[in-house]
């Protein structure tokens, strides 16, 4: 059973989701919050496997909240999916940084949210189509690193590398694995180590660590 807690300003919004968590027979809300401080004491008390994370909270929003949960002193195993009606770059970005392992629309159908919650609780990050394409478009944007490749990267293999970039395009473990002709169980086991080595969470967290280290470089617009 995948224990999921619905942390949003909103009461309608949080007894919608509760209902439609609780429809589901592999799903179950253990709780609910109305700010960011009562997820992050919620989140706490109860560990769920997933925390539903509205962005804007009152006393304290859900990237904070997020970055608590997520953080180094954090709550261990509990991973958040952030749900906003706005689609905007900069809400993207810093929830993936604050540690997310989604991110999602309020206006996502019903079905679709709940495949989300289980891809999430996992170990997978899940972004909405539209979510990655500005993510990529604003990593596009910053300034080229100054090292091509960081500090952040030694100690992983020619392999883990190429599995990195290609995690970073967006490809899954079967394409990866067929790309780099690999079974798809030494792609899992790529992923894994990789993890381990750049102290990620998930995929997300990697896509991030591939394009700040300049392994990746965005497409750049033509000038």
């Amino acid at each position: 059973m995948i224990r999921v807690l619905v942390a949003d300003d909103q009461a309608l919004l949080r007894g919608s989701f509760r209902l439609l968590v609780d429809s589901a027979p592999d799903l179950v809300t253990v709780g609910e919050a109305g700010t960011g401080a009562e997820a992050v004491e919620l989140a706490r008390d109860e560990s769920p496997d997933v925390v539903l994370m509205d962005v804007r909270m009152p006393e304290m929003d859900g990237i904070e909240a997020t970055r608590r949960i997520c953080g180094p002193t954090g709550v261990l195993g509990v991973r958040v999916l952030m749900l906003t009606t706005f689609d905007l770059d900069e809400y993207v970005h810093a929830a993936l940084r604050a540690g997310a392992s989604g991110f999602l629309l309020k206006d996502t159908p019903p079905g679709d949210l709940l495949a989300a919650i289980r891809v999430v609780a996992s170990g997978e990050a899940l972004l909405a189509p539209t979510v990655t394409r500005r993510l990529i478009a604003e990593f596009s944007r910053l300034p080229e690193p100054a090292h091509p490749v960081a500090r952040e990267l030694e100690g992983i293999t020619g392999r883990e590398r190429d599995v990195l970039a290609l995690i970073a395009r967006g490809l899954s473990n079967t394409e990866i694995a067929e790309h780099l002709t690999l079974s798809l169980a030494t792609v899992k086991t790529h992923v894994g180590r990789l993890l381990g080595k750049l102290g990620a969470r998930d995929r997300a967290q990697l896509v991030i660590v591939a394009y700040e280290t300049g392994l990746v470089a965005a497409a750049r617009p033509s000038r």
